[in-house]
C-alpha cells in the first residue's frame, strides 16, 4: 500500500524540513532576487566543477553535483542556509503562498487501486462532486485500477494542462455504480489553519500549521466565526508549526497587541536593524489568550510566542520550543532551484535571541531534540531548567518583570509533559502504514454514513472495545509482531486516533483535530489558563 498526498494534489513538507526552511524575510522575498552563477569564473569551486564535467572518468549529473557542492558550502555556515532543488523549492513556495495548481485531492493506493481520502474545499475535485471513498477505475478511458500503480504513474496520469480535461471513471463507495467525472486542473487553496472550533464555553481554539501569505486572513475569518459562537477567550495552538514568512508572524502578533508595541527586530552584519511594531488594527487585543507550543514550534512560531510572552499578553503552555532565531532570504536561480541564505538574527521585544547553538555541526544540531528527550526534558520541567542554558543568570525580563531565557527556545509559562502513550513505536507504525485510513475505507464507511454532521459524530460516536479488537486484528495482517505491553498502554490512544481519522475522512481537518484533542491534556491546561 502506498500513499501520496500528491505532487499534483498537495505540497506536503515534513516537519523537520519545515523547521530547516524556517523563517523567510518578507512576503515577496521569493521573487526579488534572481541569481545565475557562472561556472567560468576564477574561483576554485567553479574550476573544480568544470574539471569534473570535462575530465571525470564517468558521466555525471552536473546539476546534482552543483547542488550538493552549494549545499555543503551553505551547511558549513549554519543549519538553516541551504540549497533547494527545483521541485523542493516549488513545493515550499506553494505551501507558503497559500495554494497550488492541481485537482485538489489526497489519495491512498490500496490493493492496486486509487482511493480518494480527502477532497479540498472549493477545488476542482470538490466542484466536480468527488468524495472520500471514491475509487478511480479508469483515467481518460484507459484502465487504471489494477495496473501496478505507483506514485509516479498516478502523478503522470493526473498531470494535464490547465485547459485540458481529465476524465475519471469512479466507483462510488458502498455502491456498485460507476460514475464519470470530467475535471480541469485549477487553483487549490491551502489554508494556514488546521482547525477552529469552540473548545469550552466561551473559549475558542485555533490551530495554525504554518505562517503563509494567507495566515492573517485565515485567522481573521476563523476568529469572526468563533466570536459569533460566543468566544471571549482564545487558545492558539502552534505546536509542530515550523515557521514561514516573517511578515506573516508579525501580522498575526499584531492581532493581539496594542498600537506601537515592539513585536520583534532583526539585524545582521549586512542587514541594518529593522523593528516591527504593532498597529491599532488587531481583532483580539483584549481577550484572554493562551498559546500552545512544543519542541517542533520553530522560527516564526517562536517570534509570535516570544513577543506575546515578553509583553505579558499570553500564557505560553506546553514544552520548550525548537530554538531557531535565524532569518533567511530566498534567492532563486533561473532553473527553479534556490538558495535560502541566513541574512539576519531576530530578537524578541526584551532583546533576547532564542537561537540554540550549532557549533557542533548540522547533525548534532538536528539531534538536539532527541537529546532533550533522552535527558527527560519532555517529561520534567526541572530537567529543562537543569540545562546549562537556563542555569545562567538572565538579564531578560517581561513587561511585568518576569525572568525569561535566551539561547535555546521559548520556555513555556505552564509546562505540560509529553504523553508517553501517544508516542509508542506501535502507534507510529500504525500511522506510518496508513492503517487507520485503510481500516476506515474497508470497515467504517457504512457506520460514518449514519451521522448527519461532524457535531453529531463528535458527541455520539465512540470506538467500542469490540471495534478496537477488530482493528488490531485487521492491523496484525500488516504488522506481524506487536509488542503486548505497547499494545496495552496504547489502546486509549489508538481509540482516539481511530475516531479522529474517521472524522477527517468524512468531514476534514477541523473534525480531525476536534476528535484528536478531546483528551488532550495540554489543551485542557491552556483552557484552565485562560479561565
Amino acid at each position: 500500500m502506498k500513499k501520496n498526498t500528491g505532487i499534483i494534489f498537495r505540497s506536503v513538507i515534513l516537519l523537520l524540513l519545515g523547521i530547516t526552511i524556517g523563517l523567510l524575510i518578507g512576503d515577496n522575498s521569493l521573487i526579488n532576487h534572481n541569481l545565475d552563477f557562472s561556472l567560468t569564473g576564477n574561483n576554485k569551486i567553479s574550476k573544480v566543477l568544470n574539471l569534473v564535467k570535462q575530465k571525470y572518468v564517468d558521466s555525471v549529473n552536473a546539476d546534482s553535483i552543483e547542488g550538493v557542492t552549494v549545499n555543503n558550502l551553505l551547511q558549513n555556515l549554519d543549519p538553516h542556509s541551504l540549497y533547494l532543488p527545483p521541485q523542493q523549492a516549488e513545493s515550499i513556495n506553494e505551501r507558503l503562498e497559500g495554494g497550488f495548481n492541481g485537482i485538489g485531492l489526497e489519495y491512498l493506493l490500496l490493493r492496486d487501486t486509487l482511493f480518494i481520502t480527502q477532497v479540498y474545499p472549493a477545488g476542482p475535485a470538490a466542484m466536480a462532486g468527488l468524495i472520500p471513498g471514491d475509487k478511480v477505475i479508469d483515467v481518460n478511458s484507459k484502465k487504471f485500477s489494477g495496473t501496478h500503480l505507483t506514485v509516479d504513474r498516478v502523478n503522470k496520469a493526473f498531470k494535464a494542462d490547465m485547459d485540458h480535461e481529465i476524465l475519471l471513471s469512479v466507483l462510488l463507495p458502498d455502491k456498485k455504480v460507476i460514475k464519470l467525472y470530467s475535471i480541469k486542473r485549477g487553483h487549490v487553496d491551502l489554508s494556514s489553519l488546521d482547525a477552529a472550533y469552540m473548545a469550552a464555553p466561551g473559549v475558542g481554539y485555533i490551530k495554525i500549521s504554518k505562517f503563509a501569505l494567507t495566515t492573517d486572513a485565515d485567522f481573521r475569518t476563523a476568529l469572526s466565526k468563533l466570536k459569533e459562537q460566543g468566544m471571549q477567550k482564545l487558545v492558539l495552538d502552534i505546536r509542530n508549526n515550523g515557521g514561514g514568512y516573517l511578515n506573516a508572524a508579525t501580522a498575526l502578533a499584531d492581532e493581539f497587541l496594542k498600537k506601537d508595541r515592539l513585536i520583534v527586530y532583526t539585524k545582521g552584519v549586512h542587514e541594518e536593524r529593522k523593528d516591527y511594531f504593532a498597529t491599532d488594527l488587531g481583532e483580539f487585543q483584549h481577550g484572554k489568550l493562551a498559546v500552545i507550543i512544543n519542541e517542533y514550534s520553530a522560527s516564526a512560531s517562536e517570534i509570535l510566542a516570544g513577543a506575546l510572552q515578553d509583553l505579558d499578553r499570553a500564557v505560553i503552555v506546553g514544552r520548550r520550543s525548537f530554538g531557531k532565531g535565524l532569518v533567511q532570504q530566498q534567492f532563486p536561480f533561473g532553473d527553479g532551484s534556490a538558495v535560502n541564505l541566513t541574512v539576519a538574527r531576530y530578537y524578541t521585544p526584551s532583546g533576547r535571541s532564542i537561537q540554540k547553538s550549532y557549533r557542533y555541526g548540522v547533525e548534532s544540531y538536528h539531534d538536539e531534540i532527541a537529546q532533550r528527550m533522552r535527558k527527560g526534558e519532555f517529561f520534567s520541567e526541572q530537567s529543562n531548567l537543569n540545562d546549562s542554558i537556563f542555569k545562567k543568570p538572565s538579564p531578560y525580563r517581561t513587561i511585568n518583570g518576569r525572568k525569561v531565557f535566551s539561547g535555546g527556545g521559548i520556555m513555556p509559562d505552564v509546562f505540560v509533559p509529553a504523553d508517553s502513550t501517544e508516542s509508542t513505536t506501535l502507534v507510529h507504525e500504525l500511522s506510518n502504514q496508513q492503517l487507520f485510513t485503510t481500516y476506515i475505507i474497508d470497515k467504517l464507511q457504512p457506520a460514518l454514513n449514519k451521522f448527519a454532521s461532524a457535531d453529531i459524530f463528535q458527541k455520539q460516536y465512540t470506538v467500542s472495545d469490540d471495534e478496537l479488537d477488530d482493528f488490531i486484528l485487521y492491523a496484525s495482517k500488516t504488522i506481524k509482531e506487536m509488542d503486548s505491553h505497547e499494545l496495552l498502554i496504547s489502546k486509549p490512544t489508538i481509540k482516539t486516533y481511530l475516531k479522529a481519522f474517521a472524522a477527517r475522512f468524512k468531514w476534514g481537518d477541523n473534525a480531525f483535530f476536534e476528535a484528536l484533542n478531546s483528551d488532550d491534556v495540554t489543551l485542557k491546561k491552556a483552557v484552565e489558563a485562560v479561565n
